[in-house]
């Protein structure tokens, strides 16, 4: 079910491997495709290895009639992905953000993000799928500073995301995509 028309744009959505990435295309791609945006996928090379196991790789790429990427393309080959007009990375795990927010693009993922957060009026939104262990690491205040001195909009707060200590998430605890998509609504309207 490709988009023929774009009339939103082209939304850019980046996946960490975390826990909730298997309702990417549920929470995400589906409702943004719902309120006209054109998806492009792109994962991080665990997170790509995830969907491929699950069969949501194939699964994203039919519904959004896009190649999903999770590595480089060769100089000669042909750009796999309009230009995109917002940027989301979620879920982004503790080491994508870290990176992100160091400049680090040592993946397609991660440089994808970092071109974006250097590209100017082009909104980047963050969701940092963590837990309390890594919000009280010492550098994680200073990742979160540099995302924001680089305008990008990190989705946090107890109110939408409550922190627990590691492996003491509850069992069947959903991303928050409505906060995300909104986000989204608010960077682009």
């Amino acid at each position: 079910m490709s988009q023929a028309r774009t009339p939103r744009g082209v939304l850019g959505v980046v996946a960490s491997a975390a826990g909730g990435l298997d309702s990417l295309r549920t929470g995400l791609v589906e409702p943004a495709l719902a309120r006209g945006w054109r998806v492009a996928v792109t994962l991080t090379p665990t997170a790509g290895r995830w969907l491929r196991a699950s069969g949501e790789w194939s699964r994203l790429e039919s519904l959004t009639g896009l190649p999903v990427r999770d590595a480089p393309r060769l100089p000669t080959d042909p750009r796999p992905h309009p230009p995109v007009t917002c940027y989301v990375a979620a879920p982004a795990t503790a080491n994508t953000v870290a990176k992100l927010a160091l400049g680090i693009a040592d993946n397609q993922a991660l440089t994808q993000l970092t071109e974006a957060l250097g590209t100017p009026g082009l909104p980047v939104i963050v969701f940092p799928h963590i837990n309390a262990a890594h919000a009280r690491h010492p550098s994680w205040p200073t990742h979160l500073t540099h995302l924001h001195r680089a305008g990008a909009h990190v989705i946090q707060g107890p109110t939408v995301w409550p922190l627990h200590e590691p492996a003491a998430d509850p069992p069947s605890r959903e991303l928050p995509w409505a906060a995300i998509l909104r986000a989204v609504d608010e960077a682009t309207n």
